[in-house]
């Protein structure tokens, strides 16, 4: 036990790496934190636990976390994700209901590292995170509206019918000043990073519309006072009695926290070639930040993809990076928070606008649309589930769909066909034996798996056969038998003994046995001389028993 705890913990190859190159690793989280800063403020607000609670998630959780996990060069904080499971929380259970559940998803988190479910992540189907990202982005987005319109938002769960609400308010009572501020904000953000990519906008965007937003007088909402400085770690927040009813948003959570923690690490890996995240390790990471991040008053954080790619691009090689980023954000709450409080809201709405609409990868969504029909109907299925339930719900129903259209998929592989008894008259054998085995021996070829989905289907054409004395079954193409196909076959094989046809099988690896020994399925034919390496020697042998049994050699007379 104590061996698989140790193999989660930081190693000395770790700090190793931070001297490798700590100008860069220093310069990669400077720019990181630029670009994290109004995120980290914006998703605070986003929540209903304030900015505060943002700032102290990017700074905690970014430090612990890569500490910690299991990448060299993720960031984790609050992200746009983790809000849209949070916002019907805080309804529901208010500030220390959120922070309840974020250190039971912490636990939880621990546990799934410990249990080694890391591994699992890579049998997610790509257009269920594809789907994923595209009803997350749609939800980032409509949950802005309010903001952005600048009208106080409107109260319910879901997204689509608050925004309509706010936009309808809107219209009742205009104010054109946030509209405009987030709108330039936006702006900004998208037309900078497709001129230059690798230059973080947010953070001047933010400042330019706070600039003018104080020269110009504008009646905008702002973000209010912050504290200078992170809360005391306290536990004032936990009520026991309340565990019972947070288990669900909190397994919600922790589920969330571990898709986009090991998709986040998956595409660096990608991004940083040669480099490997440890998906145990990452696990670990984010539950120990989840851990922590509560006592500061911080909501559940994640990794960050977004700010992950940033801190790649920019020449992270290090955990440094992370922690430098989190630095940053500290010297921010401690020095600068007066100025931060002098942030509109609707400058906040524009920064998560822009992001929403960069998650949304078209190519990406064209390719995977294009590539079957079931990976189309899977991608919108997910995104819709995203946005009218909740994401731990559409990502599972998304691998649901995915794995029965899969399952539908390998069925239609199985093939039951009905193949010439030889290529011509063997050896020593003439022309007329050969036509009179051929009106008694029918020979069937069966390929693919042979499983729940498939057996009876695959199989029904067996028990129709016409009236023959020999059916042999050439299993060699048979790739996988499970405890269903094996029953259907042998339940194949009774029927056509009620029938007096004797079955032969042939071809039969030693892997396929083992299920059709524990269900009976051999130990008649095994008896009776009836299971046989290759085709021919089972051809061979119900030619004997035909010439025992007088059949042959009566229609030979005949």
């Amino acid at each position: 036990m104590w061996a698989s705890v140790r193999a989660l913990l930081p190693a000395r190859a770790d700090l190793t790496a931070m001297r490798r190159q700590p100008r860069q690793d220093l310069l990669a989280g400077l720019t990181v934190a630029v670009v994290a800063l109004p995120l980290a403020l914006a998703f605070g607000v986003s929540s209903g636990l304030g900015a505060e609670a943002g700032l102290a998630t990017a700074v905690v959780a970014g430090a612990v976390a890569a500490l910690f996990g299991g990448s060299d060069v993720q960031v984790s904080g609050p992200t746009g994700a983790m809000t849209v499971v949070l916002v019907p929380i805080v309804a529901r259970y208010g500030p220390g209901g959120v922070l309840t559940v974020g250190l039971m998803a912490g636990a939880l988190l621990i546990g799934l590292a410990l249990l080694r479910a890391g591994r699992y992540m890579r049998y997610v189907p790509a257009p269920v995170v594809e789907g994923f990202t595209l009803g997350i982005a749609c939800v980032i987005g409509l949950q802005q509206v309010p903001a952005a319109l600048g009208v106080p938002t409107p109260d319910g769960e879901k997204v689509a019918a608050v925004a309509l609400r706010a936009v309808r308010e809107f219209l009742a009572h205009p104010s054109w000043a946030p509209l405009a501020l987030s709108a330039a904000v936006a702006g900004i953000i998208l037309a900078g990073a497709r001129w230059r990519p690798r230059v973080p906008f947010s953070l001047p965007a933010v400042a330019a519309a706070t600039i003018a937003a104080e020269a110009a007088g504008l009646p905008v909402a702002r973000i209010g006072h912050l504290p200078s400085g992170l809360p005391t770690p306290s536990l004032g927040f936990l009520d026991p009695a309340a565990l019972p009813s947070l288990l669900a948003p909190a397994v919600a959570v922790a589920a969330l926290a571990a898709l986009e923690s090991l998709l986040s690490a998956t595409v660096a890996d990608g991004m940083a070639h040669g480099r490997r995240h440890d998906p145990d390790r990452e696990l670990f990471g984010q539950g120990l930040a989840n851990l922590v991040v509560p006592l500061f008053g911080g909501v559940p954080a994640t990794a960050a993809i977004a700010r992950t790619a940033v801190n790649v691009r920019t020449g992270a090689g290090s955990r440094l990076a992370a922690l430098a980023h989190a630095a940053v954000l500290a010297a921010i709450v401690f020095l600068a928070a007066p100025l931060v409080g002098r942030i509109p809201l609707a400058a906040l709405a524009g920064v998560l606008l822009a992001t929403a609409i960069r998650m949304v990868e078209v190519a990406s969504l064209r390719a995977m649309a294009r590539a079957t029909r079931a990976d189309g109907a899977v991608l919108l299925l997910t995104a819709a589930a995203t946005l009218a339930l909740d994401l731990v719900y559409a990502v599972v129903i998304g691998l649901v769909v995915a794995g029965a259209l899969a399952l539908r998929a390998v069925a239609r592989q199985v093939r039951l066909d009905q193949v010439p008894l030889h290529e011509g008259p063997p050896d020593g054998q003439g022309a007329g034996e050969h036509a009179l085995l051929a009106e008694h021996i029918v020979v069937y070829r069966v390929d693919g798996p042979l499983f729940f989905a498939t057996a009876h289907r695959s199989l029904l054409e067996l028990t129709e056969v016409a009236d023959v004395s020999v059916v042999i079954l050439r299993l060699s193409g048979v790739t996988h038998i499970d405890a269903t196909g094996a029953l259907a076959l042998k339940d194949a094989i009774d029927r056509l003994n009620r029938r007096g046809i004797t079955v032969l099988a042939s071809g039969l690896r030693p892997e396929q046995r083992h299920a059709l020994d524990a269900l009976g399925v051999l130990d008649a034919l095994r008896g009776a001389d009836l299971v046989h390496a290759t085709a021919p020697e089972a051809v061979r042998a119900a030619r004997t028993r035909l010439l025992r049994a007088g059949v042959l050699q009566g229609e030979a007379a005949g």
